[in-house]
Order: structure tokens, then C-alpha cells, then sequence
């Protein structure tokens, strides 16, 4: 079982998992054992997520997340397989906890005194640059 937060928990059954060999250098270890792992995550499926958070999750555009709405997660840093898998259920809790996060509303706020009064003075400069590079009349 995987706590993502005090009210939510993902059984162990909802994640598919499987053990694979691992890429690069490494000599004989990395051709005789599986130390990879590929994680599996079904939002659609899932029983355990709130319907607002399979929502976000589902509209988030992470390169790990497919256009399926499985969450594929592939850790191969460490040499060993139970690294591995547990360098993965992190990534997995982190991307659930960011589609957890609420944003706040934006207030909306008139503009200053001082700032109208600038972006006017600006727009007075700019005229004046642009007044000087016409032609000259009368000469």
C-alpha cells in the first residue's frame, strides 16, 4: 500500500509492476539481472483517487502520464532492484500530491497612481522618439 496523504492510500493491487534489465555500461551484472524497474498506474481504473484529482492528473501534461491515462514510471539509477522500486513509488506519491495541490484564485487589482502615470510617461517618450524621425517640413 502506497500513502500518498492522510486521507488517500493506493493498494498495492492498482500498481502494476515489472522488473526488467537495465540499460548502459555495466559489464556481466547488467546482462544477468533485471534491476529496472517499470511502474504502472491506471488514474481511470483506480478506486482509491478522488474524481477531482484523476481529473487533474488526467489534464496535466507530464511526459509520463499517456494519452491512455496510465502513469508510466521507469527507474533505473541504482543498481539494485528494491532501490529501484522505491526511487519509482516516490515518483508516482510526487506526481499524485502535485495534482492535489490546489491553486488559489487570483484576485484581480486595479492599477496604482504610480504605475498608470509611468506606463503615460512611457507612452509620451515613445511618441516623441517616433515624432523625431519624420521628415523635417520646410527646409
Amino acid at each position: 500500500m502506497l500513502k500518498i496523504s492522510n486521507r488517500i492510500f493506493i493498494p498495492a493491487h492498482e500498481i502494476e509492476q515489472q522488473f526488467i534489465r537495465s540499460q548502459g555500461a555495466g559489464g556481466q551484472h547488467v546482462n544477468k539481472t533485471s534491476t529496472a524497474v517499470h511502474l504502472f498506474f491506471d488514474i481511470r481504473a483506480s478506486t482509491s483517487l478522488p474524481a477531482y484529482v484523476k481529473q487533474k492528473l488526467l489534464h496535466t501534461s507530464d511526459h509520463r502520464i499517456s494519452a491512455s491515462g496510465k502513469i508510466i514510471i521507469k527507474s533505473q539509477a541504482s543498481r539494485s532492484q528494491d532501490s529501484n522500486r522505491q526511487t519509482a513509488l516516490d515518483q508516482l506519491s510526487e506526481v499524485i500530491k502535485a495534482a492535489m495541490v490546489q491553486e488559489k484564485r487570483r484576485i484581480a487589482t486595479k492599477p496604482t497612481k504610480g504605475s498608470k502615470t509611468r506606463r503615460l510617461d512611457s507612452k509620451t517618450q515613445k511618441g516623441h522618439t517616433k515624432k523625431l524621425r519624420s521628415k523635417v517640413q520646410g527646409v
